[in-house]
């Protein structure tokens, strides 16, 4: 009969304290409802993957923003910070005889880069290609690296 009882009426408190610790844990880190940890997403769900390369000339902002138009885009450079925003929308429809569906999706995101080196704000170049934004930033000057003698 020990057996059939509710586990959190067996042992006591340390169970009963270890379920309710291991509960909220849990609860933190999915409580966006999917099977992504929460940290991973921004409070609307949206955050585009970029990468930034940099060269002697120049630095490239590459983000991933499918399925987003480019008019939805805005793309602004303050001194050495570089905001990418936007927002998506997107509508699905599709019917037969026996069915009729209809998805929606919308979102806001930005992301804020801050740039190692200044820039030149007139050379700025954006390309919104297949879902990928391209910002290329021309640098003022080339960065030296000096080295420094210690004594």
């Amino acid at each position: 009969m020990f057996e059939l009882m509710p586990w959190r009426k067996r042992g006591g408190k340390e169970i009963s304290r270890l379920h309710n610790e291991l509960g909220g844990w849990y609860d933190r880190l999915w409580d966006n409802g999917s099977m992504l940890p929460a940290k991973f997403f921004t409070p609307n769900g949206l955050s585009p993957v970029l990468d930034i390369s940099e060269s002697k000339k120049e630095i490239t902002v590459r983000v991933e923003i499918p399925g987003v138009e480019a008019g939805d885009l805005d793309v602004s450079l303050d001194g050495r910070t570089l905001v990418i925003k936007g927002e998506k929308k997107q509508e699905q429809e599709d019917r037969d005889e026996n069915y009729h569906r209809m998805e929606r999706s919308y979102g806001y995101f930005r992301r804020t880069v801050q740039l190692p080196v200044d820039v030149d704000p007139s050379k700025v170049e954006a390309v919104y290609k297949k879902g990928v934004l391209k910002v290329v930033l021309k640098k003022t000057r080339e960065s030296e690296t000096k080295k420094i003698e210690v004594q």
